[in-house]
């Protein structure tokens, strides 16, 4: 098939552009006039480039395409408007250029995040019948993004996929944990065990796949994750094991990291960029439990995760290294 992908420049997204050429699909990535071809370069991929703000620009990214995954989106903004023209616009306009400009496509993918649901409030993970509660304007402007791909359902075949918490090579967000985990501290936020779901962005290309291929997925949703959860201990303990590196467990209170990201969001105003560690950031941060439960992408779509915890570590950090990252 020919598929779409929005967001290929970034990290997800150019891993599932990856996979879908091993795949032997054909990929046109749709990207941003200023974003970066970092990941694309030298790899047979169509690259248009368009304003997702205006429908009329997106005509020749989505005519005579089988398929788009939607991977594009903000997971920073300076007010609650940003967020929501970084995720909910991009996702309406994209729909609204599928609906005028290429009626025949067999699946839209919209790559959400389990910020849409929110964290697990009864420490059980939770499913795609959990009602959702994002506590953050992120997570808010991603669940309006589901619910207007939920309403183009009459028209249009859209499969959901919510994605855990994802790490791997090319990966910035995370990186700062694994230097400092290199550095000899383990860092653990609040005096008690936080759990969480991981994935490994292999993993998640695979479902992304997935999602397009298998006639299951139509007008589904689906949580994408770990198929087993991990406490940030866990993760550190195993993280230090990985690098052979002896450290000082660290644990951060709450109270301390609601002023880190306080002062962040504070001197950001000040700054062009919005920065990623905001107030709420931090609320996301101190929750117990970011807990989900993939059973249903495994029984419908025969998703598995195939990368442990231990090789996805070092894989990621291997590449780090290599690319003189850490």
């Amino acid at each position: 098939m020919k598929i779409l992908v929005t967001g290929a420049s970034g990290f997800v997204g150019s891993h599932i552009a990856d996979r879908l050429l091993a795949g032997g699909h054909e990929v046109r990535a749709l990207l941003r006039e200023r974003s970066s071809e970092e990941w694309l370069h030298g790899k047979p991929i169509e690259i248009v480039r368009a304003d997702v703000k205006d429908v009329e620009s997106l005509r020749r990214p989505v005519e005579n395409v089988d398929a788009i995954i939607h991977v594009g989106g903000v997971t920073a903004a300076k007010n609650r408007q940003g967020f929501y023209d970084g995720n909910l616009l991009p996702t309406r306009n994209l729909l609204e250029a599928a609906r005028r400009y290429d009626p025949g496509l067999s699946r839209f993918v919209l790559c959400s995040s389990q910020t849409a649901v929110g964290p697990s409030l009864d420490g059980q993970p939770v499913t795609e019948l959990t009602p959702p509660h994002p506590i953050t304007t992120y997570g808010k402007s991603k669940r309006a993004a589901e619910e207007e791909a939920e309403r183009a359902r009459q028209d249009i075949p859209v499969t959901i996929l919510r994605l855990a918490a994802i790490y791997g090579p090319r990966d910035t967000a995370i990186l700062t944990f694994f230097q400092t985990v290199d550095k000899g501290l383990r860092p653990l936020i609040g005096m008690k065990d936080k759990w969480i779901n991981l994935a490994h962005v292999s993993d998640i290309a695979d479902a992304s796949v997935l999602a397009v291929e298998k006639e299951e997925a139509k007008n589904q949703t689906y949580f994408i994750g770990g198929e087993q959860h991990h406490t940030w201990r866990e993760i550190s303990n195993l993280t230090a094991e990985v690098l052979k590196r002896r450290g000082l467990t660290v644990k951060l209170p709450h109270t301390v990291v609601y002023t880190v990201a306080g002062f962040s969001e504070f001197f950001s105003m000040f700054r062009s960029k919005p920065s990623v560690l905001n107030w709420e950031k931090g609320r996301d941060m101190v929750q117990a439990n970011w807990t989900c439960s993939v059973e249903k992408a495994v029984r419908e779509l025969g998703y598995h995760q195939n990368v442990s915890l231990e090789d996805g570590i070092r894989d990621t950090t291997d590449w780090y290294r290599r690319e003189g990252w850490m």
